[in-house]
């Protein structure tokens, strides 16, 4: 089972991560099992969102501890978090950062806060790290996160809306890869 972390702020969608990665995962024919962090936090503090992927049914539940992946959506928190505690030392680590940032494993920065500014105009980057991750990692395809992104925006968002939401998803897999 692959083991991801979503590191991002209150309110910033680091949980709608992990539901549109796990429902990407089910396009494909995986089982996805997403869920978050303390239900207690407020717009603007750090909190985690965790997604498992895995080619049987999940039954573990929980804090993610040991991740495979770590993603951070706000690059404010680095620093404030230690983002590789626990991270097994094949990981990867992909960050929203219009810089590189060095860690101990393999990382990937991406300015996604521009991504989403120029495709959203607004500064929600969890489709285009989303999509980052995708291209970082190879773990589900471009067209099954596209598939994901659809399920989830379609519950609560115009056509418009969820269209400039998948342009960022490309427009970030495309810049990883």
């Amino acid at each position: 089972m692959i083991r991801i972390r979503i590191h991002g702020r209150g309110g910033q969608g680091a949980v709608t991560f992990a539901h549109m990665l796990c429902l990407s995962a089910t396009e494909e024919g995986k089982f996805g099992q997403s869920s978050q962090g303390q239900s207690w936090d407020r717009r603007g503090t750090p909190m985690e969102g965790y997604a498992r992927i895995g080619n049987r049914p999940i039954s573990e539940r929980g804090f993610i501890v040991e991740p495979d992946y770590v993603v951070v959506l706000d690059p404010t928190i680095v620093g404030a978090v230690n983002l590789e505690a626990g991270m097994k030392d094949d990981g990867k680590v992909i960050v929203n950062s219009p810089v590189n940032l060095k860690f101990k494993r393999q990382s990937f920065c991406i300015d996604a806060t521009s991504i989403a500014l120029d495709k959203l105009n607004a500064p929600i980057t969890n489709t285009a790290m989303l999509g980052a991750f995708a291209g970082a990692t190879g773990l589900v395809c471009l067209d099954s996160v596209e598939r994901g992104v659809r399920q989830i925006l379609g519950k609560k968002f115009s056509e418009e809306v969820i269209s400039n939401n998948i342009e960022a998803v490309r427009a970030a897999f495309n810049e990883v890869k």
